[in-house]
């Protein structure tokens, strides 16, 4: 098979393998120029060295780098960069030192309400169990020794890992026996089981977050401030 050493001006600006020779017969038969790796390709030392040195460099910039302010980060804040003195680029609150700013919209753990003598408000309806879409709400109802209210919850369970903070079981509630305004986040826990909070843990939970635990909402009310 005969070969031209040949080629079209074209060829040398189309990107890729440089082009040697096409040959006459199959302009798709063509000679290229294999380019070899150089030593320094080949032992890896030189992409070594050249990693190491990112590495270095970030780690010299995080560990004596300059951080945000914590509310600063929080807000999504970006702060000028001014001076000789590098930014720490790892944008890590240190918690529990330092605490994220949390929207005013945010929910927090739920907590159980109480009545004025101080048992709770729920009477196992099954309605936040029912409208809850996770399913991570457990409700055993049981007679209530009260003669003005049916039922009481035996078992009252939430499972914070599968809670998709929706807040339609407070929507639902009839009697605002449940609420989602303690303004804490679940902690992170070892094991699934810890994750689960029971009704006594939904009961103290006011306390532990300064807010009172009882509620004077008038079941059946009308309104926006029916829950004042």
């Amino acid at each position: 098979m005969g070969a031209s050493h040949g080629h079209d001006a074209a060829d040398d600006e189309t990107p890729g393998p440089r082009v040697l020779a096409v040959s006459a017969v199959s302009p798709r038969v063509r000679t290229i120029a294999v380019e070899r790796p150089g030593p320094s390709d080949v032992t890896y030392l030189e992409a070594a060295r050249k990693g190491l040195g990112v590495t270095l460099r970030h780690f010299v910039k995080n560990v004596f780098g300059k951080r945000r302010p914590a509310e600063a980060l929080a807000r999504g804040e970006e702060v000028a960069k001014q001076g000789l003195v590098p930014w720490n680029e790892i944008e890590t609150i240190q918690y529990p030192e330092e605490k994220t700013h949390y929207p005013e919209r945010f929910r927090g753990l739920h907590r159980l309400m109480q009545r004025d003598d101080g048992a709770v408000r729920c009477v196992a309806c099954m309605c936040c169990p029912t409208v809850c879409p996770a399913h991570c709400i457990t409700i055993v109802p049981a007679e209530a020794d009260d003669q003005g209210v049916e039922k009481r919850p035996a078992v009252f369970e939430i499972d914070e890992l599968r809670c998709v903070v929706c807040g339609l079981c407070v929507e639902a509630c009839p009697c605002d026996a449940i609420r989602m305004d303690s303004g804490v986040h679940a902690k992170p826990v070892e094991h699934r089981g810890d994750a689960i909070m029971t009704r006594e843990k939904l009961l103290d939970l006011s306390k532990q977050v300064g807010k009172d635990p009882a509620s004077t909402a008038t079941q059946g009310g009308e309104g926006p401030d029916w829950r004042e």
